[in-house]
């Protein structure tokens, strides 16, 4: 009877998350057969990005803008601390850690193949001076996080674009 009841009871639980949409995160397919990535060798970004489209398989990675279809650009890369608050004596309370990353996809003649994004991310943290290196430590593995829900972002971003055909704007 146990049995019978705890099959059921998982044969119900899986038609309701496939019902649902409910889909493990898998590796993406990006629309392009090769991408160059302009971002600087020291990028964090840049080396998870690479990492990451290695991984997916479908997509070669260019060693030059000339041998690419497409080329993924960074416009813009800010990490910046904001003070949200403050105690009576003046000391911070708590932080806002903010993300910004611009991107933009062209072709090899410069042509947008994707418009141009914008992706914000932000994070607040409570700040305490008795426990200055935990929170420091605890900023550090944030700012990381960050990174890592910005690279997942990208390839989205990336995997779900209908690239304009330069043909079709001739």
């Amino acid at each position: 009877m146990r049995t019978t009841c705890r099959s059921t009871a998982l044969v119900l639980f899986s038609l309701l998350m496939a019902g649902c949409g409910f889909q493990l995160r898998g590796s993406y397919a990006l629309p392009y057969e090769s991408i160059y990535l302009a971002v600087p060798d020291t990028s964090v970004i840049g080396a998870n990005l690479k990492r990451t489209i290695r991984a997916s398989g479908s997509t070669r990675l260019a060693e030059s803008a000339d041998d690419a279809q497409a080329t993924f650009q960074n416009t813009l890369e800010t990490r910046e601390p904001v003070i949200l608050s403050l105690s009576g004596a003046g000391r911070v309370r708590e932080k806002r850690l903010r993300f910004r990353y611009g991107y933009r996809v062209v072709d090899s003649k410069g042509r947008n193949l994707i418009l141009p994004g914008l992706i914000e991310l932000n994070r607040d943290l409570t700040y305490a001076d008795s426990a200055v290196l935990a929170k420091t430590q605890e900023e550090e593995l944030l700012w990381r996080d960050m990174e890592n829900d910005l690279v997942q972002q990208l390839m989205r971003r990336l995997a779900a674009s209908k690239p304009v055909t330069p043909e079709a704007e001739e």
